[in-house]
């Protein structure tokens, strides 16, 4: 069980719309594995370099490997690891992580997204229900989203739901293959009284973000 005062607001579901997020379960490995390897050219620009194969490191047996370490960081309140769905349909991850408690109460905010659905806002939308979730039951006071000054999309993603950028990594993280830069963008949960998902509906309309 996990300990409500270690970490508050876990376990979680969320929904708005056809868009539901939950906790990763056992039952989606055949299902994440393939969403995994149909988005290789998609996802892999993005992700940290690895020493094994893409395909090894997204089979079921690597996402069942994955779900434990993510389902411990949850269970010990450094993580909140969160499955998209979309109409039922597995689409993505949405995940806090490295949280710290304390003085604090901050945690990095990381994505995923199917290509089949973006550009129709699943993704900021699902970011928006996470971020109101952790400055809420979670009590979180941060969040910090990495970001390649290359991911154009990701930039604009996070600055139309009121991120705002603190400055450049430098060399900061291993990612596919080398040492690469990051903006770090932050949002404190003063920064938006009424919510984030509020500012997801005054901003969604006619102008998919992702």
């Amino acid at each position: 069980m996990t300990d409500p005062l270690l970490h508050p607001g876990w376990p979680a579901r969320l929904a708005r719309g056809p868009v539901e997020l939950h906790p990763l379960r056992r039952r989606d490995a055949a299902e994440w594995s393939r969403v995994r390897l149909t988005n290789e050219d998609w996802l892999r620009p993005w992700e940290p370099t690895a020493p094994v194969s893409w395909q090894a490191r997204h089979s079921p047996a690597g996402y069942r490997a994955m779900r434990r370490i993510m389902a411990r960081r949850a269970r010990t309140g450094t993580s909140l690891p969160f499955a998209i769905r979309v109409d039922g349909r597995l689409a993505g991850q949405v995940t806090v992580d490295n949280i710290v408690r304390g003085a604090l109460r901050a945690g990095y905010l990381g994505y995923w997204i199917d290509r089949s659905v973006a550009g129709r806002g699943i993704a900021s939308l699902a970011v928006a229900l996470v971020c109101d979730h952790a400055f809420g039951p979670a009590g979180l006071h941060r969040l910090q989203a990495d970001i390649r000054p290359e991911n154009g999309p990701s930039q604009r993603l996070v600055e139309r739901l009121g991120f705002q950028r603190e400055g450049l990594l430098r060399r900061y993280l291993d990612i596919d293959g080398d040492w690469r830069d990051h903006l770090s963008y932050a949002l404190l949960a003063e920064d938006l009284p009424r919510g984030v998902l509020d500012r997801w509906e005054r901003s969604a309309p006619g102008r998919p973000v992702d």
